[in-house]
């Protein structure tokens, strides 16, 4: 097998009485097996005596002490950007991701505990640093001919929340300054400080028109009191980068790990714990169903993992039974590509390039076939799928490419092996209880964030897609915003209908973002891109039609939206002082309360009924949000036991926004 062996560093009792078995998974893959031969420049590894490409990485299992309360069912969460701050599908308080990793894992809720399953976490990104708490993975370098590491071209692209000195360079999500990352992401350090030939461009917008900065104002530095210092790993500014202004710098990198043996490492650590025997494997003969999660840059990557057929091991034997790409929208992402950023979340590379749907399509402008499932068909082994996602997605611009053609004339249905569903009214992650515009990182919105909870519909998910695999029960059908029924719009006629809405500041219609078809280059097949990218035709794309509220009308609809005190979007303006004033704050929402009561309403001219006019008291709110949860639970759109959590959730959010009880101040 691909797994040489597991090096286990620590077993400890967990809660809900479980083990967990830290360790080092320790791999070998053949370069030359066909099941390999996507991974971009797997060839140009060291390989050992063997002809065996070796790499590891970080490894975590839980699992029932006793195996006999084991479901015999294993989920494999991808970690984000190397955090395990929790179990996945239980709930639990939620921690700001500044604060310093941690070795801990909050089991929270025990939800997947409480129902005997194994949970696995194998490091896959080459770049997250070495410390306690990540889980990363340990890539082998491409070496050219004269035995050193491949130097070659690559862009790094930022947008400031605040005027900063200098930038790592490398990527995180919202762009914090220089010391206010949770984390940095190790970085391609530059070849040569003194580059003659590095760009450093700048514009307005994402899309907008590039002005090149002059190469005596800026320097391969960090930032000391004020003076550069010279130093490969940073870009420094005379003057500083800008708040709001989008910036990229293209150099020669001296480094090139392969970035895809973290899909590698993916697919052979589910495959050896479902099918090793050895002594070494602490999961051997527990298991027999296998299912995979990643929410965002990880839903992503699930995608480039069937995309690349990669669903087969070595041995021809099925990785993953069931996968759920969560919030991932239509793109893929920089995880098998030379100089590949695994974090980055930038649609002008290969992250953004069609084939978008399961199915095939042809592009009507390249004349291009293909299909995210199309390589995975051929070869066999293709898992039942759910593909789920927020309206951020769709506001962001590329979800509605799963389930349209590219014409944006009419509506595709998912494949047999696929359920697409949208969570309505929902921003990236889920909302806070809390009136509050500003992340824990600085980015800020233009309007108050979005509070909606939608996890009930996350858990029940992965049990609806377990009964699907493991009983043959038919999930409940897709729910996404369809042209055929018209509740799917552009993003201007929800902008206009969001227009009447007093206090609602808005994205600028001139400087939505647009994916575009893109031209990499000639050895863009090979995984090699030309930087930057050229552009062509935009895609089309579409977002939810919306009720009179300016509430989404597709789609999951937790009480949080079919029961409001407020208008949820998946999209917020930046705010002016973070600068780029009308573009999108990405992954972030807004959520617009109605006015609390009538006289308020009136006042403001807000034409929304205020909370006092549609609920009669809190009683009578929890009365519905119970009849909306109830009713979904009946769908089998949340499990039965989430219905109480679903209307408790509700009913935080009427707790803030709703008016004080007669005689209470404030």
């Amino acid at each position: 097998m691909a797994v040489a062996h597991l090096e286990v560093t620590r077993r400890s009792p967990f809660p809900f009485d479980y083990e967990r078995i830290d360790g080092k998974l320790h791999f070998a893959v053949d370069p030359k097996h066909a099941a390999n031969g996507r991974i971009v420049d797997l060839d140009k590894a060291p390989r050992d005596e063997a002809g065996r490409v070796r790499f590891w990485a970080d490894f975590v299992l839980l699992q029932p002490a006793d195996q006999g309360r084991a479901n015999r069912r294993l989920l494999y969460f991808v970690v984000n950007r190397g955090l395990r701050v929790g179990v996945p599908f239980n709930r639990f308080a939620p921690r700001l991701p500044t604060l310093p990793p941690t070795d801990e894992i909050d089991v929270g809720d025990g939800f997947l505990m409480r129902r005997g399953w194994t949970v696995a976490m194998c490091g896959w990104q080459w770049d997250v640093q070495r410390q306690p708490g990540l889980m990363g993975l340990e890539a082998p370098q491409a070496l050219g001919a004269d035995g050193k590491p491949i130097q070659g071209r690559i862009a790094v692209a930022f947008q400031p929340n605040e005027r900063h000195a200098c930038h790592l360079l490398s990527h995180w999500p919202l762009h914090p300054p220089p010391g206010h990352q949770p984390f940095a992401h190790q970085p391609y350090p530059a070849a040569d400080v003194n580059e003659a030939n590095a760009v450093l461009t700048v514009s307005d917008s994402r899309s907008g028109p590039r002005s090149t900065i002059p190469r005596e104002r800026w320097q391969f530095a960090r930032d000391d009191a004020g003076r550069p210092v010279a130093d490969d790993s940073y870009v420094w500014l005379d003057g500083g980068f800008q708040a709001g202004k989008w910036y990229e710098v293209v150099y020669t990198t001296r480094i090139c790990p392969v970035v895809g043996t973290g899909l590698l490492a993916t697919r052979d650590c589910v495959s050896w714990l479902r099918n090793a025997s050895s002594a070494d494997n602490p999961a051997a003969g527990r298991l027999d169903f296998t299912y995979g999660h990643g929410r965002s840059q990880c839903g992503r990557f699930l995608r480039q993992f069937v995309y690349d057929g990669l669903n087969l091991d070595e041995e021809g034997r099925q990785v993953f039974d069931g996968l759920i790409p969560d919030v991932a929208g239509a793109r893929r992402g920089e995880f098998n590509q030379r100089y590949g950023q695994p974090s980055e979340t930038n649609p002008l590379g290969f992250g953004g390039v069609f084939p978008f749907a399961s199915d095939e399509m042809t592009d009507p402008v390249t004349g291009r076939t293909d299909g995210l499932l199309r390589r995975q068909r051929q070869l066999g082994g293709v898992p039942k799928i759910f593909t789920t996602n927020t309206s951020s997605e769709y506001w962001r611009v590329d979800c509605s490419l799963i389930h349209t053609d590219l014409t944006g004339s009419r509506d595709v249905e998912p494949p047999a092996e696929e359920r697409i569903y949208l969570i309505a009214g929902h921003q990236h992650g889920a909302g806070l209880p809390q009136v509050v515009d500003t992340t824990p990182i600085g980015a800020r919105g233009a309007n108050a964030f979005n509070m909606v909870d939608g996890s009930t519909a996350l858990r029940a998910f992965l049990i609806n897609l377990d009964r699907w695999v493991s009983e043959g029960t038919e999930p409940p059908p897709s729910a996404f915003p369809r042209l055929a029924d018209g509740t799917a719009i552009t993003r201007e006629t929800a902008l206009a209908q969001f227009s009447k809405l007093p206090g609602m500041a808005l994205l600028d219609v001139q400087v939505l973002p647009r994916l575009t078809r893109l031209d990499l280059g000639p050895q863009a097949e090979q995984g090699i891109g030309q930087l930057p990218a050229r552009t062509g035709e935009a895609y089309p794309s579409y977002v939810p039609a919306l009720d009179a509220d300016g509430n989404e009308v597709a789609g999951i609809r937790v009480p949080d939206v079919s029961v409001p005190v407020g208008t949820h979007t998946g999209w917020v303006p930046r705010h002016a002082e973070t600068g780029g004033a009308g573009q999108v704050l990405d992954m972030m929402g807004t959520s617009l309360p109605f006015a609390r009561t009538a006289s308020e309403r009136q006042a403001r001219g807000d034409p929304r009924p205020s909370i006092a006019e549609r609920y009669r008291d809190r009683d009578d709110y929890a009365t519905r949000a119970r009849a909306a949860a109830q009713a979904l639970a009946d769908a089998g759109y949340i499990v039965p036991d989430d219905v109480d959590l679903a209307v408790d959730l509700a009913l935080q959010r009427y707790d803030v926004l709703a008016p004080a009880p007669v005689g209470v101040s404030g």
